[in-house]
């Protein structure tokens, strides 16, 4: 049986693995920071916010994807 041959090296995979988990925290904090921080919103984190900053989360880590297949397209 053979294996796929990859195009990255376990270490860049490793990174990139990383670089999306960081990614996809700092957007749901960022988003819980709006829910807890802004004037003018009730000041409670219940679970719609909750699921708003998963949702956030999310497409932090989508949009970074994104960005760097870009710009690995880009290279080769």
């Amino acid at each position: 049986m053979t294996t796929e041959p990859t195009s990255q090296d376990p270490g860049r995979e490793s990174k990139h693995r990383r670089a999306g988990i960081l990614a996809f925290t700092i957007g749901a904090a960022a988003v819980l920071a709006v829910f807890a921080f802004l004037p003018g919103l009730p000041h409670v984190i219940d679970w719609g916010a909750l699921l708003v900053a998963l949702a956030g989360g999310l497409l932090a880590r989508r949009a970074w994807q994104a960005r760097t297949a870009k710009k690995r397209a880009g290279k080769d």
